[in-house]
């Protein structure tokens, strides 16, 4: 890549970052950019994941208050996303190219419609949400495992998955959209493990791409609650879907 190609890179993880703590979705704005600028689907989206990870930790660094008293549950529910997150890398490495070019454009139209529903799933939340403590039903481990089986493999839209399973499960949304940010940190952990060992990492997109996602993470949460979200999401939504007809396109 040119000093140009990986400057791009840069500025749009840093967007990514930012946009994963405040609407959840930058994966469907950065995995694109880097399959724009010559990587193979594959290992765009294995450097993806290594190069976001450090935008999770900022955002889990900007949610700090909302962790007090938390630590067993995120304890429990950091052991599923650590099984769940590792299978799906795993199984992303043992899968031919050829059968993730054709399932990567179904998975990025899935996350793009998640993201699109995000609002109708929040406004239910909203509804239902108190502060009583609540404990963790069975359904919800099942239903975590799943869903970080699904970040490990790709990814795109995790964080609203996550929103949706913990808000229906703890019926406490705050809590939900900070839990999301730890277990989403923990998930993309353990991508950076399996792929950096055995996948096909860029490691100088990552040079460059993962500070910035950090900055963008950090930035993203402290500011989450003051910007509107609607338009932001409205136009990953609408990036997303182009996104996957392009690569449908190209099967």
């Amino acid at each position: 890549m040119s000093a140009l190609d990986l400057l791009v890179a840069a500025a749009v993880a840093m967007i990514a970052g930012g946009i994963n703590s405040i609407a959840g979705g930058g994966s469907l704005i950065l995995f694109p950019t880097l399959v724009a600028l010559g990587l193979g689907t594959v290992e765009a989206n294995v450097t993806n994941s290594v190069a976001q990870w450090p935008g999770y930790l900022g955002g889990v660094a900007g949610f700090r208050p909302e962790y007090r008293g938390q630590r067993s549950r995120i304890v429990r529910l950091g052991l599923v996303a650590v099984l769940g997150g590792t299978v799906g890398s795993v199984l992303l490495l043992t899968t031919p190219t050829e059968a993730f070019d054709v399932v990567v454009p179904v998975l990025v139209l899935l996350a793009s419609s998640l993201l699109a529903l995000q609002p109708l799933v929040t406004a239910r939340l909203r509804r239902q949400d108190d502060d009583a403590a609540a404990g963790d039903p069975v359904w919800l481990y099942v239903a975590l495992f799943l869903a970080t089986v699904y970040g490990g493999y790709f990814g795109g839209a995790l964080g609203v998955i996550l929103v949706g399973v913990l808000g229906l499960a703890l019926h406490r949304l705050k809590l939900a959209n900070a839990l999301k940010s730890a277990l989403s940190a923990v998930t993309a952990s353990v991508t950076v493990v399996v792929f950096g060992l055995f996948g096909d990492v860029h490691w100088g997109v990552v040079a460059v791409a993962a500070p910035a996602g950090l900055l963008g993470g950090f930035v993203g949460a402290r500011i989450a609650t003051r910007i509107p979200t609607a338009p932001l999401r409205a136009f990953i939504v609408c990036f997303g879907v182009a996104v996957s007809v392009y690569l449908f396109l190209r099967i």
